[in-house]
């Protein structure tokens, strides 16, 4: 056979194999929806971030499903913590048709995001997200990892008066969904526990000026602060804590404020040092994987590390874990495979109530010292 043929002969069977590779290869889109804008874009980023690793984990071990090797793609979304944007999103990735969702982070966006999901059939892992509204709809598309405000808040209540001995205590909420919901069972509780709650004041989300709230309740004597909400806020009302000197009141908050960032913003307040936080997981150090893990992800995205991605990797792999016992990507196909779910993950073994609520969540109670988090439990 001629040279020239032979060329012309190797290159078409070239072609022709690049074209069933190119037939054969499936790109599965796993979308995930935080606030990448706003004042808690850091928690967005860092959410991602998992997402992402756990991407490039997947793509490493070139899984075959259904007869295609899969690509796995992330679509990374923001809905800047807010429900109008959050449920825009979520309608998006319907019709854009992505084979699962991560989030959203906040319970605020999540909530109304989940109908939608539910609606077109696509399962949502929420690595974040603790309101208990969430799961109430009873929607078979929802699906939690960490634990949520009813555990939370009751931890927080029992520490208080068992461990800290505290009498009186005043609440503020960001009156967001995650922020009064976990002030809610934080209140009941304390009551139930002989505690006294003797103010509730309310903020927002976007604020940074707390003085007139903290003065009213400095008036009441309290022995601790409760805040539901996030970081965002609490780094300006410790500062101004310091200010009108109420160093002498424990702080005491859900994970939304059990951050690294949360250092910076208090900005060398003392009051950071009353900080107590709880986070509805375990702490890196505990995790089955959370040390190997971190050494990872800090290598690739150095100085991004901030509460939820740990948990926001391992929804992507329950995700990928389902589609894999199922031997297919379709949303529909995979579904009741996720329900099914029993994963070791780095943050903790994950398998789930028939209500899809992770079963047997952990807590983990922090505070700061010498401007570091430490564990409590």
């Amino acid at each position: 056979m001629p040279m020239k043929l032979k060329l012309t002969v190797a290159t078409a069977l070239a072609a022709a194999a690049g074209l069933a590779f190119a037939q054969d290869l499936q790109v599965v889109t796993i979308a995930t929806v935080g606030p990448l804008s706003g004042a808690i874009a850091h928690l967005g980023k860092d959410y991602a971030n998992g997402v992402l690793m756990a991407v490039d984990d997947l793509n490493a071990k070139n899984l075959v499903i259904g007869g295609k090797k899969i690509q796995f793609k992330a679509s990374v979304e923001d809905d800047a913590a807010d429900p109008k944007q959050g449920t825009a999103v979520a309608q998006k990735l319907c019709d854009n048709k992505v084979n699962g969702v991560v989030g959203h982070l906040t319970s605020g966006t999540s909530i109304p995001a989940s109908r939608i999901y539910n609606d077109c059939g696509i399962p949502m892992v929420v690595a974040s997200a603790s309101n208990p509204a969430l799961m109430k709809p009873g929607y078979k598309t929802s699906f939690r990892i960490v634990a949520d405000d009813n555990i939370m808040g009751v931890d927080l209540a029992h520490y208080a008066a068992d461990t800290l001995k505290l009498k009186k205590v005043a609440i503020v909420d960001d009156r967001t969904a995650f922020g009064q919901g976990v002030a809610e069972v934080f209140k009941k509780t304390a009551l139930a526990k002989g505690m006294q709650v003797v103010d509730e004041q309310y903020t927002n989300d976007k604020a940074t000026d707390f003085m007139a709230i903290l003065t009213a309740i400095k008036s009441k004597s309290p022995d601790a602060i409760f805040y539901g909400g996030v970081d965002a806020q609490t780094g300006p009302m410790l500062r101004q804590m310091d200010q009108l000197a109420m160093t002498n009141l424990k702080y005491i908050a859900g994970d939304g404020v059990c951050t690294k960032t949360i250092v910076k913003l208090a900005a060398g307040a003392k009051s950071l040092d009353n900080v107590v936080c709880a986070l509805g997981g375990s702490s890196i150090e505990k995790m089955p994987g959370g040390q190997d893990w971190k050494k990872r992800y800090d290598a690739k995205y150095p100085g991004d590390f901030q509460l939820f991605s740990p948990y926001s990797y391992d929804a992507t792999m329950v995700l990928a874990d389902a589609m894999t016992r199922a031997n297919s990507t379709d949303p529909k196909v995979y579904l009741p495979q996720v329900g099914k779910t029993d994963y070791k993950g780095v943050t903790a073994r994950i398998w789930f109530k028939p209500n899809g609520e992770i079963k047997d969540p952990a807590v983990t109670l922090f505070m700061y010292k010498d401007g570091k988090q430490v564990a409590l439990n």
